[in-house]
Formats: C-alpha cells, sequence, structure tokens
C-alpha cells in the first residue's frame, strides 16, 4: 500500500505533488456563486490545509466567479516554493448563476490574465482547458480550436503546463497532437468508473489522473457496502472512498473539497488508510455494478 502514503507523490508537469491535495471550489456562495458565508473561515481551511502538508490546490476563476482565487491570494500569498496551484478555463459563469461555454481565443485569454491577477502569480503553474460541449459530462468534438489557443498562451510564458477537463479518450489523443497535456480531470469515483480504461493508459504514459467528484458530488456516495468496509477498518465512509481512490492507481492525485477545517482533516487523514485486500475486493464491486 506504498502508493497511498502520505509521503507519495506524483508528477504535476515537472513538480512533484502529494497524492492528496485539496480542492477550493466549496469556499465560494451556494451553487459556487458569490462569496462564502463565513469569510474568516474560508482562509482558516486554506491555511490549515497548506499547514498540513497540501502542496496541490485546485481552483478556477469562474468559481464564484473570481472568490475562491481572492480567498487562496487573501490566505496564502505569498505563496509555499512547493505549492503548486491549478486552475482551469473554457467557462463563465452567468448572472444567473449557470454555466457556459467560453471558448473564443478572447475568451481564453481574459480567464488566463483573470486568473493570474486574483492569484498575484506571473505565471499559471497548471491550466486545465474545460471542455463544455455538454457542461454535465464529456461529449465528443474537436478541441483543436480552443486548446491551439491555450498552446499560444503558453509559449508566451503565461502558462507553465496544460491539463484537458470533462474530456473523451479521443479528445486527449487529439490534445496530445497539439501539446504536452500533464494531467485530466473527469468525474470518476467508486461508484462512477467510466474512465477505468483511461485511467490505466495514462499511468502507463505517467500522465495524471485528477477525479472530480471522488466523493460523490451531487450527494455523498451512499452504500452499504462502503458504510460495512468502513466500520471494519475503523474509519468513515468518505474516508474509505478517498483510499481506495488512491490504491486504485499511483497516478491518481485527489482533490476532496470543503469548506470545514474539521472535514479537510478528516479527508487528509485518508492517506495513511490501509485498506486491506478483501474489502478493495468489496469495493470494487460497487462500481462493477453500476457499470
Amino acid at each position: 500500500m506504498s502508493s497511498n502514503q502520505p509521503s507519495a507523490t506524483f508528477r504535476l508537469g515537472d513538480r512533484a505533488v502529494k497524492r492528496l491535495g485539496y480542492g477550493a471550489m466549496q469556499l465560494a456562495g451556494p451553487g459556487v456563486f458569490g462569496p462564502p458565508k463565513d469569510h474568516a473561515a474560508a482562509l482558516a481551511v486554506l491555511r490549515d490545509a497548506v499547514a498540513s502538508g497540501v502542496n496541490h490546490i485546485d481552483t478556477s476563476d469562474f468559481y464564484g466567479p473570481h472568490i475562491t482565487n481572492q480567498l487562496i491570494r487573501e490566505a496564502l500569498h505569498p505563496y509555499p516554493d512547493d505549492l503548486v496551484i491549478v486552475t482551469k478555463i473554457g467557462a463563465r459563469r452567468g448572472a444567473d448563476a449557470s454555466w457556459q461555454p467560453a471558448f473564443s481565443p478572447e475568451a481564453l485569454t481574459g480567464a488566463v490574465h483573470d486568473n493570474l491577477r486574483n492569484l498575484a502569480l506571473d505565471a499559471l503553474e497548471v491550466v486545465n482547458l474545460r471542455i463544455m460541449f455538454d457542461v454535465h459530462r464529456p461529449a465528443e468534438g474537436s478541441i483543436e480550436a480552443p486548446l491551439t489557443a491555450l498552446a499560444e498562451l503558453q509559449r508566451q510564458g503565461l502558462v507553465r503546463h496544460i491539463g484537458l477537463s470533462n474530456v473523451t479518450p479521443a479528445q486527449i489523443a487529439e490534445g496530445r497532437r497539439i501539446c504536452e497535456i500533464v494531467c485530466v480531470q473527469n468525474h470518476y469515483n467508486l461508484a462512477h468508473r467510466a474512465d477505468d480504461v483511461l485511467i490505466d493508459d495514462l499511468a502507463r504514459d505517467g500522465i495524471a489522473y485528477v477525479p472530480y467528484f471522488p466523493l460523490g458530488g451531487f450527494t455523498p456516495l451512499q452504500s452499504s457496502t462502503l458504510s460495512a468496509v468502513a466500520e471494519r477498518v475503523g474509519a468513515t465512509p468518505m474516508q474509505v472512498a478517498l483510499a481506495w481512490l488512491l490504491r486504485r492507481a499511483p497516478n491518481i492525485l485527489l482533490i476532496p473539497g470543503t469548506s470545514s477545517v474539521g472535514h479537510l482533516r478528516e479527508n487528509l487523514a485518508a492517506a495513511s488508510l490501509d485498506l486491506p485486500t478483501d474489502a478493495v475486493e468489496e469495493l470494487d464491486r460497487i462500481g462493477n455494478a453500476n457499470a
């Protein structure tokens, strides 16, 4: 189980990050829109994450919009040398809090500059291009035009590394012909296993896979099997779900989000949870049943 120990890392671009990081999305208001209910609590979560050893934070300037990046800057700037902040572009928020595509070169350039300004950075370490052909799931279509525009911003030195989000295997292959892809961020968890083959393919090529909604997203994962395993190993169901992901493949980097320091610490404790083989086999069957 060495792959999910607290010291375990994986390459993200040219940086080594711990496999259990933090996602900042939940720091914004309800629906990832507007300011947090408790500004001081949001800052406390970010500071506690870094104090606890987290060196990979996932964010976007369309969270809020602008809110999470401004909180990250207020809480953590000047940033620790080992901290890798990953952001994403390709969407914008409507006045009604809707999620809308923002793929034009002008929109992508503006988004990169928004992230730079709100994070107070000269260059963004990793930028994920969020594909929005379907807001909720990957949908086929060429990504050449927006990715070429992002690659140009990389050549200008504003972006160091590029990843993809909400994409199909065909789009990843297309993207890798245009520029180096260092990570893929798709929906994946114990019950939602559509990317099983993709994860293994990316692992062979040394590309990080960063699952969003690792604990279920819309509603927490619920399963009698998950609850039974958690009781047996003396952990919470969510800790077990995270530990299973860390064991699933060495290239998986986790970014569970929370606005609570207590919940943050609970999530981080999953890095040292050792799941016995029989428990892993039981948990595997949850995903197989939903396949």
